[in-house]
């Protein structure tokens, strides 16, 4: 039985609901949406002891407030966005109880772009091909089951009411650092791009542009050249780094579309999309080469921490 929790008081420019994401449909032309930051949102569900996939609202930029409808046990990761709890501030990492009544508030970026707020057992929201993940552009997912952002007046649910047992987590703060390495495993069209190209691609430093979304991020630096400006249409996975003819790259992120003709360099491992959805517009990234195998096995160690 769902139970009300928070109510919008005010929404800010976004806040939607994220579980791990809806996979298995791209033969369907759907999205997988899911977290931007797979670890904070992970590290947030970890903190209240929640199973994997459960709904966090994932808040970009900040501005937004919310006004607690019960007592609730809750987690805050990611981005500080200068949060505070009647307007006195609060810990993010760790987990915290929150009493009906009391105003949750989110201010503007200080470190990082994306915050994550759980609570104990999940929000609770309507599922589409066994997720409510939001997406937007598709209109499936979040908390009324079509994409939309959070809203004045809009009510959040719960899975399930737990009593508080006082029992508060820590975690270790995720570093939000000047210049973000990303990890990228060249790609099968590399060889479509000049030697000059590839080292530029791998030794100089991008700047994330005002052009950046949940569907990606575009960068910009010196263009890179290709050989062939476009290809036939192909499926497109997380992290994909294409390069249309303008020579800048484009990471494409959860919410991409499903095909596209752009030659690419390869893909960013998921825990470097992660990395990437924190960086604000101007600052910089550098690419750094990763093989198949280690990126693997990263990730399947990150996973690990989470069983």
């Amino acid at each position: 039985m769902s139970h009300p929790i928070f109510r919008v008081i005010q929404a800010g420019p976004l806040a939607q609901l994220q579980d791990a994401g809806r996979f298995g449909v791209r033969h369907l032309g759907l999205t997988q949406g899911g977290p931007m930051d797979l670890e904070s949102w992970a590290l947030a569900n970890q903190l209240l002891d929640n199973a994997w996939g459960c709904a966090v609202l994932e808040i970009t930029v900040g501005g937004l407030i919310l006004e607690c409808l019960e007592d609730v046990d809750c987690a805050m990761t990611g981005a500080d966005l200068g949060a505070t709890v009647d307007k006195s501030p609060i810990p993010l990492w760790q987990s915290l109880p929150l009493k009906k009544g009391q105003r949750l508030a989110f201010g503007s970026p200080k470190q990082g772009l994306r915050a994550y707020l759980a609570v104990k057992g999940g929000f609770d929201a309507p599922r589409f091909l066994e997720s409510c993940a939001s997406v937007q552009r598709e209109q499936l997912g979040g908390h009324k089951g079509d994409g939309s952002r959070l809203s004045r007046e809009d009510v959040l649910f719960a899975s399930t009411l737990f009593e508080s047992a006082s029992v508060h987590k820590k975690t270790q703060p995720r570093a939000f650092d000047q210049i973000t390495d990303l990890d990228l495993i060249p790609g099968a069209q590399v060889h479509l791009f000049s030697g000059r190209s590839l080292f530029q691609a791998f030794n100089h430093v991008w700047k994330v542009d005002l052009r950046a979304d949940r569907m990606g991020v575009r960068l910009t630096g010196n263009p890179l050249q290709v050989k062939l400006p476009s290809l036939i249409s192909e499926g497109i996975g997380l992290g994909a780094v294409q390069v249309p003819p303008d020579g800048c790259p484009i990471v494409l992120l959860n919410d991409r579309q499903t095909i596209g003709g752009y030659p690419k360099l390869g893909s960013l491992t998921p825990l470097a999309c992660a990395r990437l959805a924190q960086v604000q517009p101007g600052q910089s990234v550098r690419f750094r080469a990763c093989g198949q195998i280690a990126a693997s096995e990263a990730y399947a160690q990150f996973l690990s921490r989470f069983q």
